[in-house]
């Protein structure tokens, strides 16, 4: 029997959003050779719905019908608002005739709206889960995951992350491998963990000057290394001082703070990936002992290692 897949699309949605899990899942589809879903693309009236990029996708009207799956596309800004829109009651009647309810990077905020999040875990695009937080307290809001379960409710972090989801889902349906090898037809990996940062502290640093961005690589491959300010002031050609004035003005922390976020997430990764032994983690990324390595831990992101660990393997 097929599972019916809705995906709920607004003017101005991000298509993306709805693009990645589309293929996603039609994908599985095929290789299952068993038609494991039906995909339809539903709107609050139907006919053609125009995303942010102008292209418009041709949708059906949303049913009373009972459906498996129900998954709400992100996009539009007035989305990231309170009050119950059009989309939101759709979304939860939907709740009630459907075994699970999902939403891609600021859909999060139409599943807030319906009352689907009070009380659970949830994630959205890194650049709106403060406000998701901020406007309702109820949800316990992770900016930092790529997506999160919470029951029959999944959320996933901005537009890419839609087709780790899907994956998610897919393999919860179908299985690893079916999973894996939709993966390698979509040519993605398979598949970035839900707890997985969604953005590097590379990417985030983002310095201006090419002296500093050479000092970060080479921080980056030598991280097992010892890394003082004056080994670092030599790789940007400037005396110690005027090296950690300029890393500072460029990237917003010092030097040693910096080394120690690229040491933690390279830790975090392997951590959540493997069953390493934390101990031998710790001295292979730089950190000098475990203890370090947990202190570093608990001021980035909140956890020790222990716990991340705990919580990649139940995501």
């Amino acid at each position: 029997m097929s599972r019916e897949i809705r995906f709920l699309i607004h003017p101005g949605f991000q298509l993306l959003d709805l693009s990645g899990p589309l293929a996603a899942f039609q994908i599985a589809g095929r290789l299952a050779g068993a038609e494991p879903y039906r995909l339809r693309v539903v709107s609050r009236g139907g006919g053609p719905v125009a995303s942010s990029s102008g292209v418009e996708v041709l949708s059906e009207p949303a049913d009373a019908l009972p459906f498996d799956t129900l998954v709400v596309m992100g996009g539009a800004q007035g989305q990231c608002s309170t009050g119950e829109s059009e989309e939101a009651r759709i979304v939860a009647a939907g709740a009630g005739r459907s075994r699970r309810t999902a939403s891609v990077c600021t859909g999060a905020f139409t599943l807030a709206n319906a009352g689907l999040l009070d009380g659970r875990r949830a994630t959205t695009h890194w650049e709106f889960a403060a406000l998701l937080q901020r406007l309702f307290p109820r949800i316990r809001v992770d900016g930092d995951r790529i997506f999160i379960q919470d029951g029959p409710i999944w959320t996933s972090a901005g537009i890419t992350a839609g087709i780790d989801l899907a994956l998610a889902m897919i393999e919860e349906d179908l299985g690893m491998e079916l999973s894996r090898a939709t993966a390698r037809m979509l040519v993605v990996y398979h598949r970035r963990p839900g707890g997985q940062s969604q953005f590097s502290t590379l990417l985030e640093l983002d310095p201006r000057s090419e002296r500093i961005r050479a000092v970060l690589s080479f921080v980056r491959e030598h991280l097992h290394e010892a890394l003082t300010a004056e080994r670092l002031a030599a790789i940007a050609c400037l005396s110690p001082r005027q090296f950690t004035r300029a890393f500072l003005a460029e990237t917003g922390e010092t030097p040693a703070r910096a080394v120690e976020r690229l040491r933690a997430e390279l830790a975090r990764q392997r951590i959540e990936d493997g069953s390493e032994p934390i101990e031998v983690i710790a001295r292979e990324v730089g950190f000098l002992d475990p203890e370090r390595m947990r202190r570093a831990f608990l001021r980035r992101f909140g956890h020790p290692p222990q716990s991340i660990r705990r919580l990649a393997r139940t995501a």
